[in-house]
């Protein structure tokens, strides 16, 4: 739902976002332009939770980087765009601590976009294309109601490339977390 035709850059929306009326509220900014975001449902919540733990389970000993849960990042080069992926991984070595404040000023390397009954399948798909082509390297964009994951990523081309993961396979960290592995089940259970 937009709320603001005003155009924001990430400065404007902080101050926004922090005013005492929007406490309660969540928001991303695309392309200068505020979008509210209802609180998410429990399903949402658990399977959230559940690849955070197993994304930190996984980087405990290896101390690749750190993972979030609904922390804003935005790239450098646009600064009319923040978004607040529900789960997060970026590498330690490309944008070491200390942590930020604020919302970090890059993107993560791994995003994860939780579909919700507010969303749409092309709402996600075009935030994973905002990712990917602001540096991010994979997305997994989780569809509960067809119990599976698409995972996208840029081809040699530069466009994005979707690939279905059905709740018997497994998703891969790929470069971002290698030897990661996480069976679907565990989130669909």
């Amino acid at each position: 739902m937009q709320v603001q035709e005003r155009v924001f850059d990430v400065d404007e929306f902080w101050r926004f976002a922090c005013q005492p009326e929007n406490a309660n509220k969540r928001f991303e900014l695309i392309n200068g332009e505020l979008v509210e975001m209802p609180a998410p449902g429990e399903e949402h919540g658990f399977i959230a939770g559940e690849i955070a733990f197993h994304i930190r389970l996984f980087d405990s000993d290896r101390k690749l980087g750190i993972f979030t849960v609904d922390a804003g990042y935005y790239s450098q080069e646009d600064r009319n765009t923040v978004l607040g992926p529900d789960v997060a991984f970026r590498r330690a070595d490309e944008f070491p601590p200390p942590l930020q404040k604020k919302w970090a000023p890059t993107m993560p390397d791994l995003a994860v976009e939780i579909k919700s009954p507010s969303n749409t399948l092309a709402e996600l798909r075009q935030k994973a294309a905002i990712y990917l082509r602001r540096e991010t390297q994979l997305v997994w964009i989780v569809m509960p109601d067809r119990r599976g994951v698409e995972v996208c990523r840029l081809d040699a081309n530069g466009e994005v490339e979707r690939e279905f993961v059905a709740e018997d396979g497994a998703l891969s960290g790929e470069s971002v977390l290698p030897g990661f592995s996480l069976e679907l089940r565990r989130l669909f259970a």
